[in-house]
């Protein structure tokens, strides 16, 4: 499967954005999918993950009640609506995707496939 993400862009502290990403075929009834995202100079980071089998959706301590993440089957995507943002929130946002069922993994080994990354900038 292949990823695209985008609807990264600059915000002002306290704003939002939402984030899409599209796959190339119907994945959200067969596939785990998660977002992460990597500031400069740090690790990638686990910020939210979703199986639609039973709607479990997991999110970081960090991102927890500021950010939502959701998907449409019919369009093949899934999306990151991100409130109340802070200047820690700046990164490049990727898009992850792994085959099968299970509870969303917060590490970068539990997917397989990933798109090109959006970047996030959020201004003091």
């Amino acid at each position: 499967v292949q990823l695209q993400a985008s609807g990264g862009g600059l915000v002002q502290t306290g704003g939002s954005l939402r984030l899409s990403c599209a796959a190339s075929e119907r994945t959200f009834s067969s596939y785990t999918m998660g977002w992460f995202r990597q500031a400069p100079g740090k690790e990638r980071e686990f910020v939210a993950g979703i199986t639609w089998s039973g709607g479990r959706t997991l999110y970081a301590d960090s991102v927890k009640g500021r950010f939502t993440i959701s998907g449409d089957n019919a369009k093949n995507t899934m999306f990151l609506r991100m409130n109340s943002l802070k200047p820690e929130d700046t990164a490049v946002y990727y898009c992850a995707a792994k085959y099968g069922i299970r509870l969303p993994s917060t590490a970068t080994y539990g997917y397989d496939y990933w798109g090109q990354g959006t970047l996030v900038t959020v201004s003091s």
